[in-house]
């Protein structure tokens, strides 16, 4: 959907918004409120927007990577994070990552696998050093890095490679960056939880790739 942005419905974000600075710093004060248990739970968060297009498809697959540096990517085969043209030509992608979440995070009803509540991917962003939005869409492919939930870049074109999706990539904050991969069983358990969705998982954090069992 293009044309005025007035006329653009907000369902998960507000469209009129950039960066919402005084709701990163709420998360920023309580990482142990939204972010339980430490990186776990951020992926978690990221797999449910995987999860939530997954539903609508009638299925999805996701690979979850553990990179040597500590950070983590989840990159769906999704048709990508909705972006739309405005009435001046301006690229406009929603804002997930620098805005809050208007189905959850004020009214935190539904639960990850976890158990925690479900917030939205600004509470990743928020508590991230650094995190990089990669959006592969039918219409065109761009890249976005956020620093403490705040965009540093503009949206940088990216090659189109065939494929659709959305890739993120974070750091958590060095207060929540403690080793951390799946526990036996846990890919099962987001499988039932999230049963349109096939996750993957794949630790790249020494000089092999070791991928883990598979439900």
């Amino acid at each position: 959907m293009n044309g005025s942005r007035a006329s653009w419905v907000n369902t998960t974000h507000d469209w009129a918004a950039t960066v919402d600075t005084d709701h990163l710093r709420r998360i920023r004060r309580a990482p142990a409120e939204f972010a339980p248990g430490g990186p776990g739970h951020l992926v978690l968060e990221v797999l449910a927007y995987a999860a939530d297009e997954a539903a609508g498809r009638g299925g999805g697959r996701c690979t979850v990577t553990l990179h040597a540096d500590g950070s983590v990517s989840v990159d769906d085969d999704g048709r990508g994070t909705d972006t739309r043209v405005d009435e001046h030509g301006e690229v406009v992608r929603k804002p997930v990552m620098a805005t809050k979440d208007l189905r959850f995070f004020d009214d935190p009803t539904e639960r990850l696998p976890d158990g925690h509540p479900r917030r939205g991917m600004s509470v990743v962003s928020a508590l991230s050093e650094w995190l990089v939005h990669t959006n592969r869409r039918l219409d065109g492919s761009w890249s976005r890095r956020y620093e403490h939930g705040v965009p540093v870049t503009d949206l940088l074109p990216v090659a189109a490679d065939g494929t659709t999706g959305t890739c993120v990539r974070f750091l958590p904050d060095a207060a929540l960056r403690t080793p951390w991969s799946p526990a036996d069983g846990e890919p099962a358990a987001w499988s039932a939880h999230w049963p349109a969705l096939t996750v993957h998982v794949e630790d790249h954090r020494d000089d092999g790739t070791r991928p883990q069992p598979q439900p």
